[in-house]
């Protein structure tokens, strides 16, 4: 099986065929991702017994992760999106931040509901609103999709109680300290942030999404009086946001009990995601739609399938990546990258990331490689990370790394584009680039921020 730098060649060959035999020949994604990672597959020279099941084990994992959460978030924004309660909630953002930067508010939006909530099923819960803001405001699609999708992204890798800033900060010894973590974070995610909300405005001018479409006449296409309240319109979408979050708490503190057992049951997204559908039922009934439920429901399948197995053979292609060994080799040689301090856990981060789709995972690698900041055997020693604030910021980088970049081995990338209306191409000029932006962007900000304290 190959190894060390042919094996990294190799890796690269691959995902630059993938980019052209997308964006060039017209390749279906599915067909692209699935052919280029059982050709990778023999080239670096995995086991042909083992492939198959490689196969299989990468594919079947979204499906016991997102997939169901994907057919749960579709028919929930059906729902919202027929029965007009998507425009009301549209509507009362309007009224509360005005017409002139719907960017900034759904970007905002995105961050905090991504504290409690991983991305994908907060990219999934919100988009009905980022649809219909979209069409309200006359703002590009592809803008909003951007911002939506970044402020998802910057509270994902940063903050505490998402699990990879939460592993990440225990693998490196600030589990007694997250609090620090959660300030850092925070503080750090104003500029990326800042950087999206001006990449988001820009490439926005320069791709079209296919929800671009006349506003006027979908304004017009509902009365006022026939919208439901923004009470009921908004419980689908908050309910399961509410339940995740209490599930994070519940994880976060170390409740014990049955009752922090039933709020880490119904914080788990697929059961969250469930309780908002139930709750998106009255608004069909209301509208007199009930028995459209099956049609509705069929609809949602067609929409989330292609997403699914689009996703799950993103996923193939990491755990070829994985079982290739690749990881490993980082972890081998990671001494010959302490040289450059901070930027070495970023660099860590963002190899593995880019090899592999997983934030989560190169994130916990990441930490696992940097070991203890109060070890002297540690990585971190080794680059004079010894105290705790200089633990918080190799968090920072880690997580900046492990946004740098969303390509098609991550489950996120095309949950963003499908979602928002854009073909592959138009996913790497936008969020593709978005993230490699927020990540030199963020990491930028820490090390100039290491060398003020």
């Amino acid at each position: 099986m190959l190894t060390g730098t042919t094996l990294i060649i190799v890796f690269a060959l691959a995902i630059v065929l993938l980019i052209v035999s997308i964006s060039k020949w017209g390749v279906h994604p599915f067909l692209a991702i699935m052919g280029i990672s059982l050709v990778l597959a023999i080239s670096i020279g995995l086991p042909l017994e083992t492939i198959p099941a490689t196969i299989g084990k990468g594919f079947s994992s979204i499906f016991a992760s997102i997939g169901i959460v994907i057919i749960f978030g579709t028919l929930i924004g059906i729902i919202l999106e027929k029965t007009g309660a998507a425009i009301r909630l549209a509507d009362a953002i309007i009224r509360i931040i005005g017409e002139k930067h719907p960017q900034l508010a759904i970007m905002l939006i995105g961050w905090l509901i991504s504290v409690p909530v991983f991305c994908d099923s907060g990219f999934v819960i919100v988009n009905p609103i980022r649809k219909w803001l979209s069409r309200k405001t006359g703002f590009s699609s592809a803008t909003l999709t951007v911002a939506l999708a970044a402020g998802l992204y910057v509270s994902h890798v940063f903050v505490p109680p998402t699990p990879g800033p939460i592993a990440t900060a225990g693998l490196i010894g600030l589990e007694s300290n997250l609090l620090l973590v959660i300030a850092v974070g925070t503080g750090i995610s104003i500029f990326p942030l800042i950087a999206a909300f001006f990449f988001a405005t820009y490439m926005g001018k320069k791709v079209k999404s296919t929800e671009d479409l006349d506003v006027e006449s979908i304004s017009k296409s509902y009365n006022e009086h026939d919208l439901p309240s923004t009470a009921a319109s908004i419980i689908p979408i908050l309910l399961p946001i509410i339940l995740m979050a209490g599930g994070s708490i519940a994880t976060f503190a170390k409740m014990e009990g049955q009752a922090a057992e039933l709020l880490i049951f119904l914080g788990k997204p697929v059961i969250a995601l469930a309780a908002g559908l139930v709750s998106s039922l009255p608004l069909l009934w209301r509208s007199k739609m009930g028995k459209e439920l099956y049609n509705l429901t069929q609809d949602a399948l067609k929409t989330s399938g292609p997403i699914i197995f689009i996703t799950a053979s993103g996923s193939v292609l990491g755990q070829i990546i994985v079982e290739a060994g690749f990881v490993q080799y980082i972890q081998q040689n990671a001494a010959s990258l302490t040289g450059i301090g901070l930027f070495f856990p970023f660099v860590v981060a963002a190899i593995i990331k880019t090899a592999q789709g997983s934030s989560t995972v190169a994130m916990t690698t990441t930490a696992g490689i940097m070991g203890l900041y109060f070890s002297d055997a540690s990585l971190m020693a080794a680059l004079g990370m010894t105290t705790p604030l200089d633990a918080a910021l190799a968090v920072m980088a880690i997580g900046a790394g492990a946004m740098t970049v969303s390509h098609a081995n991550d489950s996120y990338f095309w949950v963003v584009t499908n979602f928002g209306g854009l073909t592959p191409q138009d996913g790497y000029r936008t969020h593709t680039l978005a993230t490699l932006v927020m990540g030199i962007t963020s990491i930028v900000a820490l090390y100039i921020f290491s060398l003020c304290i």
